[in-house]
């Protein structure tokens, strides 16, 4: 069992920067793929990024390459999304997920634990 906890969630203009922590509690956590994902105002939950037990497996959205950076601490039990370049189309509640297996996926359903979100607005 995994628990998780968003934070770092905020106003910001466009082109500036956020990072978002997932805190993690569970024995668990460690052997266990995360993802990130964000729902924008009136649209459906989107895929951003996922990356590998170990770390050393990351994929993201088109929309986000280039611009977004996951990554865990283990030792921490903690993931992050580092976002920069941001626009105004990032708004969104953003949501941590992990997965009961040490590969990476892109699909919601893929997802066995979930954070209660963290909303980021971009301002124009």
């Amino acid at each position: 069992q995994v628990q998780l906890v968003e934070s770092g969630g905020g106003l910001v203009q466009a082109g500036g920067s956020l990072r978002l922590s997932c805190a993690a509690s569970g024995r668990t956590f460690s052997s266990s793929a995360m993802g990130w994902f964000r729902r924008p105002p009136g649209k459906e939950r989107e895929f951003i990024a996922t990356i590998s037990a170990s770390g050393g497996v990351a994929d993201y959205a088109d929309a986000v390459k280039g611009r977004f950076t996951i990554s865990r601490d283990n030792a921490k039990n903690e993931g992050y999304l580092k976002m920069d370049s941001m626009k105004v189309e990032d708004t969104a509640v953003y949501y941590c997920a992990a997965r009961n297996s040490r590969r990476t996926r892109i699909e919601a359903e893929d997802y066995n634990y979930w954070g209660q979100g963290t909303q980021v607005t971009v301002s124009s």
